[in-house]
């Protein structure tokens, strides 16, 4: 129950960082949303199947979607005003 408690609020905080990218156009929002998305296809993963969350498989997909997080803040950043 906790495992789609969380994927529930990771697909909504996606869509509304997507709510703000159709606002804006921001890549910023767009890269969040897709980083929220892939943790809750990731959770979802790891709840269907028998496994451990340190598997390298699922490990790595966390990792890919806090790069993105990361990706989104240094583009932000580097963007001149």
């Amino acid at each position: 129950m906790l495992a789609g408690a969380t994927i529930l609020a990771n697909a909504v905080v996606g869509l509304f960082f997507f709510r703000y990218w159709r606002n804006t156009r921001d890549s910023f929002f767009l890269l969040f949303a897709a980083s929220f998305w892939i943790e809750a296809a990731n959770r979802m993963a790891l709840a269907l199947v028998v496994g451990n969350e340190l598997e390298p498989v699922f490990y790595m997909v966390r990792v890919i979607a806090y790069g993105l997080i990361v990706v989104a803040i240094v583009q932000k950043n580097r963007k001149a005003p």
